[in-house]
């Protein structure tokens, strides 16, 4: 059963005479009359009595005339829907992000809303393992976070900007005036990071091993927040990227050595349909 046989059985309906129905469907009436043979056949009854020339509906036709309006209906409302969407009218997005690229995200959410009020977009704050899972099972369009792992071939990476690693520390801290600070150093400092599961933990936990330290952490929460105002009290420091730090009541200093640098990305599924509206998307986080 075809879209078309339906429009043609709804014209011929509607005007009760095949040669007007076809001129009406700028086609030939052996072409309308051929279409709508051929949806009764697949029916297996016939639509319409054919007495001489002139054309009534049947039991069934009347019956199955309100089925074939509204499947017309809805094809019809489906298209819209999709041209509505194709021009950005509607549809939503599904981003996930890691905390440390949160005013990242924020502006490009400010001007992508601007610009695209129709459209809806939701966000799922995460850590970068849990993002990555979730984009590989289709539960987001995009993510984005920081990423040094092995590439995985399902992704498409679109790296953005290096951020270094420092210490976050009280700004009534007797280190707040310190331009750059070492690993060993911070070893003896007391320390409160994120939890493990997290990129940045796993990051963290790799300098201290490589550099043969045993490091000073007291506290791990997977909540950076909370992290940053239990680093207020000046009783505990953290270690996070750089932009993921903005408070007046917080200084960070910079951790010396080659490897003490995060690269954010924005990370999508190399083979799913990629919607306009990501698209979009893509390019108000590159103005960043």
């Amino acid at each position: 059963m075809e879209l078309r046989q339906l429009r043609y059985f709804l014209k011929a309906k509607e005007l009760l005479n095949f040669t007007a129905a076809a001129h009406s469907l700028h086609i030939s009436q052996s072409t309308l009359s051929q279409q709508i043979k051929q949806l009764e056949e697949e029916l297996g009854i016939s639509l319409f009595n054919r007495i001489g020339k002139r054309i009534t509906l049947t039991e069934a036709g009347e019956l199955f005339a309100t089925y074939a309006s509204q499947s017309v209906k809805n094809a019809n409302d489906g298209l819209m829907l999709l041209n509505d969407l194709n021009d950005l009218n509607t549809g939503t997005i599904y981003i996930g992000v890691t905390y440390g690229l949160q005013h990242m995200l924020t502006q490009a959410l400010m001007r992508f809303a601007s610009a695209f009020p129709k459209i809806n977009v939701q966000v799922l704050f995460g850590t970068s393992e849990d993002l990555i899972e979730k984009l590989y099972h289709l539960e987001f369009d995009l993510i984005l976070v920081f990423n040094e792992s092995t590439q995985e071939p399902a992704f498409k990476y679109h790296p953005l900007f290096d951020s270094p690693v420092t210490l976050v520390t009280s700004k009534t801290s007797p280190l707040s005036d310190r331009t750059s600070i070492t690993l060993e150093e911070i070893a003896q400092l007391p320390l409160a990071i994120t939890t493990k599961g997290n990129g940045l933990n796993h990051f963290i936990m790799k300098a201290f091993k490589e550099s043969g330290l045993k490091s000073n952490i007291g506290i791990e929460v997977n909540d950076i927040p909370t992290i940053l105002e239990l680093v207020k009290t000046g009783q505990w420091h953290t270690i996070l990227v750089q932009t993921s730090v903005n408070h007046k009541e917080l200084v960070t200093i910079p951790i010396k050595g080659e490897k003490m640098v995060r690269t954010a990305m924005l990370i999508s599924l190399k083979d799913a349909y990629e919607k306009k509206a990501v698209t979009k998307f893509y390019e108000q986080l590159m103005k960043i």
